[in-house]
């Protein structure tokens, strides 16, 4: 998990193993294989250190993560 923010401030923690893309501009979209978006304040590079450092992290401790186990794609 990674602790980002929205635009308003308030802080979202969000599972890094579900991030599918990153949309970038002004600010960050987080595009989730859930379907779910956050607009964020954090650019694409601050995002993609945070998930690297969670993976070094989650890999140091030898566990084997299903990261879509219990998530279904909701159709648009």
């Amino acid at each position: 998990m990674i602790t980002l923010h929205k635009l308003n401030g308030t802080a979202v923690v969000i599972n890094a193993e579900i991030i599918e893309a990153l949309e970038i501009g002004q600010e960050t979209v987080v595009c989730l294989a859930t379907g779910n978006r956050y607009l964020v304040r954090e650019s694409a590079e601050e995002i993609t250190k945070k998930v690297l450092e969670y993976r070094q992290a989650v890999n140091a401790q030898g566990k084997v993560v299903n990261p879509i186990q219990g998530f279904e794609r909701k159709s648009p």
